[in-house]
């Protein structure tokens, strides 16, 4: 019963305290996404990739750094306390999150992995300037150009698109993979995959999702717009329009550990246009000094949150305060 009722507690924990900070950076989400707006595009897939991926890591840390230690130290072997629904039901619904997320990573890596193999048996490798990646190109129904596989990505493009597009758009169309590359797009989505089935019974935060993508697939664009404003704008524009043509009504190609020009049929391909235009119209790149600060003071912010989880450890009275709670807890979930 000591073990059980440990884990019970560390997973009731860990869902309650994930779930509260979720909360909180949707709340806040919401609060700034109108000047956001006005980031970069890169800026905002950052703020939000910390905004979703902060909460289950500092619900994390504190259960480790506090309630176990506590636990383990002050809870005697044989306590007499006896498991409540009322604390169960949490922590089934925080191990069901847990092996959710488990499961479906497997899962993507495993279809990733089929599709790949199934892709490879008919490539021709090619050789593109400036890919730092294996580029290859395959016989597919669908227009695929796409960065696929996040420790070994390799970039696919079918073969129609070697006719349909002019070297302007196919540098264009594969400098923004690149993008995506640059920024490890392909070791995110299966980070802010992870966060959200943690939360899966839970609709807490999937706007922070949509948003993610919609700013990476957007940072990824300014980074083909930032190597020729002009022409390197509007030659992805081009592409873009030209390749939302070919594809199949209905068909969609996304991958989990995959970043595709364009998805499926129903992506926003006005709105991106759009926004290429724009970019085309500025003279001078964003400077990114807004990215700058924001990544560091996510990184100063987590060292704070360590720092501070240290000093509360090395407190005489933090853990025996921390059991105390843990006792409370226990009482009022009978």
């Amino acid at each position: 019963m000591y073990y059980l009722l440990g884990a019970c507690l560390a997973l009731a924990a860990l869902f309650a305290a994930n779930a509260l900070c979720s909360l909180l950076s949707a709340t806040l989400w919401r609060f700034v996404k109108s000047g956001a707006r006005r980031w970069s595009a890169s800026t905002r897939a950052s703020f939000l990739l910390a905004l979703r991926v902060l909460p289950p890591l500092l619900s994390l840390l504190s259960v480790t750094a506090l309630l176990l230690p506590a636990y383990i130290i002050y809870e005697p072997r044989q306590s007499g306390e006896a498991l409540s629904a009322k604390l169960i039901l949490p922590a089934l619904v925080s191990l069901y999150g847990i092996m959710l997320a488990v499961w479906r990573g497997g899962a993507s890596w495993a279809a990733t992995r089929r599709l790949v193999s199934d892709w490879m048996k008919d490539a021709e490798a090619v050789a593109l300037a400036g890919v730092p990646v294996p580029a290859y190109r395959i016989r597919h129904p669908f227009p695929v150009i796409a960065l696929v596989g996040a420790m070994r990505p390799r970039l696919f493009i079918a073969s129609q698109l070697f006719e349909t597009l002019n070297p302007e758009e196919m540098s264009a169309a594969i400098r923004h993979e690149i993008g995506h590359l640059s920024a490890y797009d392909n070791l995110k989505r299966p980070v802010m995959r992870a966060c959200c089935d943690m939360l899966a019974p839970v609709p807490c935060g999937r706007a922070l999702d949509r948003a993610w993508k919609e700013a990476a697939e957007e940072a990824a664009d300014e980074f083909t717009a930032n190597v020729d404003r002009a022409h390197g704008a509007l030659a992805l524009a081009s592409a873009i329009i030209k390749i939302a043509r070919q594809i199949p009504g209905g068909a969609s190609r996304a991958l989990p550990a995959g970043a595709f020009l364009i998805a499926e049929a129903g992506d926003d391909i006005a709105r991106r246009v759009r926004q290429l235009v724009r970019l085309a119209e500025i003279e001078t790149p964003p400077r990114r000094t807004g990215a700058l600060l924001l990544r560091h003071g996510t990184s100063a912010l987590l060292c704070s949150v360590l720092l501070a989880l240290t000093f509360l450890i090395m407190q005489t009275g933090i853990l025996p305060g921390s059991h105390a709670l843990i006792e409370k807890l226990v009482y009022a979930l009978r």
